[in-house]
């Protein structure tokens, strides 16, 4: 009698400790996650440096490169105005690095043993370039507009009466923004990579059960898997792109306020 698939749709979000390290107490061992975040680094360096190479006529390389980068201009000009190009580096940095992140996860590197590490699928992670873009919001919010700053929370028009309901409001909405910057790309990920590891195991249960069985129900499935796999790249880029769009529309707002 074949043996029931086995798969644990969460284990595939486990840190694991690579080189464990220990300082004054404090557990800073080299995991599965930060190896990920380092090779999306490295690939992210060589993709970006393979375009550097200003030629006359550029290459296909080049001009991939020159592409996302203008892509990106582009879009801060469009909710920022001329004062959002000097956000490009930055922005650019950003889209790519969770881009980058988002496919390398999707990679079906598991065929020859090695099982890549979604590290976008953690809320820890996405949740600290949340706060980052938020912090750049803030710092630049008051090295710009100082305490006027606040007037942010109170919509132009906003009837005198109304101000004290409408500001607390506002408040909140502005305090939820890293949260739900965070949030939406974590789940989105996480989602994605949940339902393909389901579907895997009806595609196994199927084929173990007999192939009448595994006509009926591992092949369909598996086809619906493959059909996910690229509706996940397709959210891979949208969600990089929104994290960016939004980044961009808060970064307006501390530059221009309202």
């Amino acid at each position: 009698m074949a043996a029931e698939a086995k798969v644990d749709p969460m284990y595939q979000f486990t840190i694991k400790p690579i080189a464990e390290l220990n300082i004054a107490g404090y557990d800073v061992s080299f995991t599965n996650s930060a190896m990920w975040m380092l090779i999306t680094t490295v690939v992210l360096t060589l993709f970006v440096a393979g375009g550097l190479k200003r030629q006359m006529v550029p290459g296909r390389w080049q001009m991939m490169v020159e592409t996302f980068t203008g892509f990106i201009d582009d879009m801060l000009e469009a909710n920022i105005g001329k004062a959002g190009r000097k956000y490009v580096p930055y922005v650019f940095s950003l889209f790519m690095f969770i881009l980058f992140a988002n496919i390398l996860g999707l990679l079906p590197l598991g065929i020859v043993g090695v099982h890549p590490f979604t590290f976008t699928s953690h809320f820890t992670v996405t949740g600290i370039l949340a706060v980052l873009s938020f912090s750049i919001v803030l710092i630049v919010g008051f090295w710009r507009h100082g305490l006027h700053f606040f007037s942010l929370f109170v919509p132009h028009g906003t009837p005198l009466p109304m101000i004290p309901v409408i500001a607390p409001i506002e408040f909140i909405s502005f305090m939820v923004r890293p949260f739900s910057l965070g949030l939406r790309l974590f789940v989105a990920m996480m989602a994605g990579h949940v339902l393909l590891e389901v579907l895997s195991s009806f595609v196994i249960d199927g084929t173990n059960a007999g192939a009448g069985f595994g006509l009926l129900v591992g092949l369909p499935s598996f086809l619906l898997m493959i059909g996910i796999c690229a509706l996940e790249l397709l959210v891979a880029g949208i969600q990089a792109y929104v994290f960016a769009l939004l980044t961009s529309l808060y970064i307006n707002d501390a530059e221009n306020l309202h």
